[in-house]
């Protein structure tokens, strides 16, 4: 793994010092950062965040391990840099276009973040790793707060608000995209695997009245697919959280 646990605080890809790299002569032909960053995101959708290294990033690219090191001085520079590049995915809303109600780009900004935390499951062991202060995330977080700040909430009250979206939109991201990867390990589809865990857990003993009263729950719910359901728990989650920034507003 990487020796982020031993960095200080002012360690980051993004410092201007740090920034300059690839800029020397003699430096590898055909390789940028740009595309250095780009294997990196691929490499570790396919592979994960425990097996990606400097040495198998060099191999996708067909050059020398050291050759990377023209471009970052460390993996988890390239951590860095590949983290930042999720967030260029994300299509932002302009939270000045006041035809646009705040509650649907509200929604819009937790949905995308959701689907990039599953999109990407290595994503979120990353995300309090480190300071996360590229231009991409940092053009994230501007717009969120610009959005927030719409709402009529007093200014203490923004950054509880945004723990509150987009903290539950992180574990429910990251929970969601462990599942799709525990399941892709088996072979089996989403539904396949759920139906299969349900019939294990029935089995257990001294599970079936919490089970059944899950059932119930499950059932009241509604969706056939397990897609169906995550989705209509999400929905429902954040309408939840909408309805509790509108009634904070109410209150003044």
């Amino acid at each position: 793994m990487t020796k982020a646990a031993g960095r200080s605080a002012r360690d980051s890809v993004w410092r201007e010092d740090k920034g300059r790299r690839g800029g020397r002569g003699g430096q590898p032909s055909g390789l940028d950062r740009e595309r250095i960053t780009e294997a990196s995101v691929r490499l570790l959708d396919a592979e994960g965040l425990a097996k990606f290294s400097m040495r198998r990033l060099a191999a996708e690219l067909n050059v020398t391990a050291m050759s990377l090191y023209w471009y970052v001085d460390t993996k988890d520079d390239l951590l860095e840099l590949a983290l930042d590049a999720t967030y260029a995915e994300l299509r932002l809303p302009d939270p000045e276009n006041t035809d646009e109600d705040w509650r649907e780009q509200l929604r819009g900004l937790a949905t995308a973040h959701r689907a990039q935390l599953v999109r990407h499951p290595w994503l979120s062991p990353l995300a309090g790793r480190y300071l996360n202060i590229g231009p991409n995330s940092l053009a994230f977080s501007h717009v969120v707060q610009q959005v927030i700040r719409r709402t009529g909430l007093p200014a203490h009250g923004v950054t509880g608000a945004i723990s509150a979206v987009f903290q539950f939109v992180y574990g429910y991201g990251t929970i969601e995209g462990h599942f799709l990867a525990r399941t892709a390990d088996t072979g089996l589809s989403p539904d396949e695997y759920f139906a299969e865990a349900m019939t294990m857990v029935d089995e257990v003993p001294g599970t079936a009245e919490v089970m059944r009263e899950s059932k119930d729950l499950m059932a009241a719910r509604g969706g056939d697919t397990v897609a169906e359901m995550l989705e209509r728990d999400f929905t429902f989650a954040l309408d939840l959280l909408v309805a509790g920034i509108e009634a904070m507003v109410a209150r003044g």
